[in-house]
């Protein structure tokens, strides 16, 4: 990310709430001053995508971009974090919004009570300064690296199978895309799939972190690399993701 010629500052309480990560070596008031001036958008905010905005509202993270239709089901309560079960029935961004205003009430959240889809995608990604994809749907994960790398804009790509997570971030202009790793939608994926919170959680944390990262400058992405996490085995292990000459989406971009 460019550096702005000014980073708002910070004010005595926000000194105070994340004094134990301006200590962080690299990171500094200079980083928490990033953070407060970034935009980051989410695609989707249920399991793995509720995770990432409340570390990132924890972070002091200034404006959050959220995008989520649909009501809360009895069946979202295993892994949805933002939400509550005296909620179920109601809207999942107005829950969302609620519980992550309790945590950071300086925070400024921009509520989008729908999905990403090909009509609003350009407007969303448009307004972020680092684009998140939590959407189970390739569809929706298409549309997002298209719009990433067509606005030149940093994109962290989450995702959980059963006890397996994935976490990779792209980079247009240096780095592969989406389609280049899934060029067509796998015949095996389906909408409803097995998955512990725990699981979307624990990729949820990691795709903040990279978040952080991104906007402050700090320690190394994930640029074109895969993190595997198999949970079953406790083995993690990366791959180099490498651009394909024929995507149509990256080939130009570089």
């Amino acid at each position: 990310m460019s550096e702005p010629q000014e980073l708002p500052e910070l004010s005595n309480i926000e000194k105070e709430v994340y004094s134990w990560q301006t200590t962080v070596e690299g990171f500094g008031e200079k980083g928490q001053r990033k953070l407060k001036n970034a935009s980051v958008m989410i695609s989707r905010i249920g399991g793995l995508g509720g995770l990432v905005a409340y570390e990132l509202a924890a972070a002091g993270v200034g404006r959050l971009i959220l995008a989520h239709g649909g009501d809360l089901k009895p069946s979202d309560l295993n892994r949805q974090l933002l939400m509550k079960s005296e909620a179920l029935g109601s809207s999942r961004i107005n829950c969302a919004v609620e519980r992550l205003k309790e945590l950071n009430p300086r925070l400024e959240i921009t509520p989008i009570p729908e999905n990403v889809t090909e009509s609003n995608v350009s407007e969303l990604v448009a307004e972020a300064d680092v684009v998140v994809d939590c959407a189970p749907l390739f569809e929706e994960r298409y549309l997002m690296n298209r719009e990433a790398f067509k606005q030149d804009k940093p994109l962290v790509e989450c995702s959980m199978f059963e006890l397996e997570a994935h976490i990779t971030s792209f980079k247009p202009g240096s780095t592969g895309c989406l389609q280049c790793l899934y060029p067509e939608k796998p015949d095996y994926w389906q909408r409803r799939f097995p998955v512990f919170g725990a699981v979307s959680g624990m990729v949820g944390c990691l795709g903040a972190m990279e978040v952080i990262k991104i906007i402050a400058g700090l320690g190394v992405p994930l640029f074109g690399r895969l993190l595997t996490c198999d949970l079953k085995s406790m083995k993690f292990h990366q791959v180099h993701l490498h651009p394909s000459p024929d995507c149509p989406v990256c080939r130009n971009s570089e």
